[in-house]
């Protein structure tokens, strides 16, 4: 007997199941192995290194200092501060890697935007707010020059024991002279051999300090479990040197960087390798005066000081900017923070808990308990004393790498800053000169006059000065990120186009009439473009509320840290 023929509606009913079960096994099917390398392989060739070069900062001899005191007086228990730092580095660094993105325009370039050309009290917001703002970055990027100096400093007279504290000072006036001579890095297209060359120093620095951790003993389950809080954050000393750990982890300078590298198009440009000088120069090698003449102006143009030319059609506030197109931020964005994340949390917060680790076993736990905090040069006898001179070798090749890549670093930044705030522009070479040349004199000073000691108070004091700008640079870049005037993004090629047709079919009619009728057609085609930009739908990337509450907390956080300090150092305490 043959069984019954299934009805139509059970039929319908078992193809609607086996179609709405292709369809979700198609939703949720994962991406082949080839498509996730092809992806991968992307990412690493064309977007990887703004990450790491944004890094450098993060572990610069400022936080060798900061780290090995809180080692050798707390043993592992700071690590949870180390990594609460890097976890503020990294909200504060995708914030300022978003705004570049979006906007095209970097963090210092915004704040004149912001305050330059304000429609009421206009003098007073720019001597007021914006060139004070100028000054105070400033002033954090010489502090930061000054750490990389000292830190270099000390590294080479760890490495040649007969060099003075002076004589180390002067050598490193002139250590990247040579480096910086490249194509300007953060020009329109990036420089690949430029960010190579960071990524080098850095991992130098990461392996010499994983070989000297291998050389060590250290109880693994102790340095773990410094990861989670502990009443030593809360106590007095543990706070205080807490907040030095979040005043030398988050730097200024690396969020003005960050902004202005993260505007570059890393996708479609071939970044061009040759240069001199910092400026590009077609060199004629016909005959040797050609030659000649070539490289006194190269030269020449390398110490001169350009104001930059104002074009008319300059825009005086962000209502007169346009920010990229969506398809450039949909082809940067994501694989940016990716990339500052990783860098971030896989090199800057690693080499800073190796750090701290390193202190601890060799000063706390070894020692005995808290031996009172310990600079860069204790460090160095100390190691060399128990582990031998090859690690002692290696920990000051690591703190040179460190000294070099962020005094490179730190000098970016200053071209970013002179260049967004008051329209000033110099080659790589003289703002490295100029930057030096304040960190140099205090600190040929103090080396002749107290010598390793002083040295070492001075590096502190270094941090001191960033830990107080920080606020200050923090609190605009929150509030650009959070505003949806500055972070929306309107895709209206259409009403572009469609304005602009309707423009001409205008002009030409009205153009055959009277000249006068022109200016009225221009102004009523702009007022066209301005309401259908208004109309047209635009993509907010502005921060969302809980990504604002997350940063309002960070910079209370940042700005109590610095009454803390600020009331220690009056009340006398070290």
């Amino acid at each position: 007997m043959l069984p019954p023929a299934p009805s139509r509606s059970s039929t319908s009913s078992e193809l609607a199941m086996k179609t709405t079960s292709s369809q979700a096994r198609s939703r949720w099917t994962f991406p082949s192995v080839s498509t996730a390398l092809r992806a991968v392989g992307t990412h690493l060739l064309k977007h990887t290194g703004v990450g790491i070069v944004c890094a450098v900062a993060y572990f610069d001899p400022g936080n060798w200092g900061v780290d090995l005191q809180a080692g050798s007086q707390f043993g592992y228990k700071l690590l949870f501060v180390v990594l609460l730092a890097g976890l503020f580095a990294v909200y504060m660094q995708v914030l300022a890697s978003r705004l570049g993105c979006v906007t095209g325009l970097d963090l210092a370039s915004h704040c004149r935007l912001l305050l330059h050309d304000r429609p009421r009290h206009t003098l007073l917001w720019r001597w007021c707010v914006l060139y004070p703002l100028y000054a105070l970055s400033e002033i954090a990027i010489i502090s930061t020059d000054l750490a990389e100096l000292l830190g270099s400093a000390m590294a080479l007279v760890m490495l040649f024991p007969k060099l003075e504290i002076w004589a180390g000072v002067l050598i490193t006036t002139a250590d990247v002279l040579l480096l910086l001579a490249m194509r300007n890095p953060i020009g329109g297209q990036p420089v690949r051999a430029f960010e190579l060359g960071i990524a080098a120093l850095v991992f130098i620095v990461l392996i010499c300090m994983a070989v000297i951790i291998s050389k060590t003993q250290i109880n693994w389950s102790d340095a773990f479990d410094g990861f989670l809080p502990s009443k030593t954050v809360f106590r007095s000393d543990g706070l205080y040197t807490s907040i030095g750990i979040i005043g030398a982890t988050v730097m200024p300078h690396s969020l003005f960087l960050g902004s202005a590298l993260a505007t570059q198009d890393r996708v479609h440009s071939s970044p061009a390798e040759n240069s001199t000088l910092g400026i590009e120069t077609s060199v004629s090698v016909r005959n040797a005066r050609t030659m000649a003449k070539n490289f006194v102006k190269a030269l020449r143009s390398t110490f001169q000081v350009k104001r930059i030319e104002e074009r008319p059609d300059e825009p005086k506030s962000h209502a007169d900017w346009t920010n990229h197109p969506l398809s450039f931020i949909r082809q940067h964005l994501s694989h940016g923070i990716v990339d500052m994340v990783i860098s971030l949390l896989g090199l800057a917060v690693v080499i800073n808990a190796l750090i701290l680790i390193l202190a601890s076993a060799v000063f706390f736990v070894n020692g005995g308990g808290s031996t009172g905090p310990a600079d860069l040069f204790d460090a160095y006898d100390l190691i060399r004393d128990r582990l031998g001179v090859a690690a002692a070798t290696l920990f000051a090749l690591a703190l040179l790498a460190s000294g070099q890549s962020s005094s490179i670093v730190a000098t970016l930044a200053a071209q970013i800053v002179s260049e967004g705030f008051i329209h000033w522009t110099t080659s790589p070479v003289l703002t490295r000169l100029l930057t030096r040349c304040f960190g140099l004199i205090p600190s040929l000073v103090v080396a002749v006059a107290v010598g390793r000691p002083g040295i070492a108070t001075l590096l502190v004091a270094s941090q001191v000065v960033l830990s107080i700008v920080l606020p200050f640079v923090t609190l605009p870049l929150i509030l650009l990120t959070s505003s949806k005037r500055v972070m929306t993004v309107y895709d209206n090629a259409e009403c572009t186009s469609t304005s602009s047709t309707s423009s001409e079919e205008l002009s030409e009619d009205t153009h055959k009439e009277s000249k006068t009728e022109d200016v009225v057609v221009e102004t009523i085609t702009e007022t066209v473009q301005d309401l259908e930009r208004g109309s047209a739908k635009g993509v907010d990337f502005s921060n969302g509320k809980i990504t604002v509450a997350i940063g309002a907390v960070i910079w209370i956080i940042i700005v109590a840290a610095n009454v803390y300090a600020i009331v220690g150092l009056a009340m006398g305490q070290e």
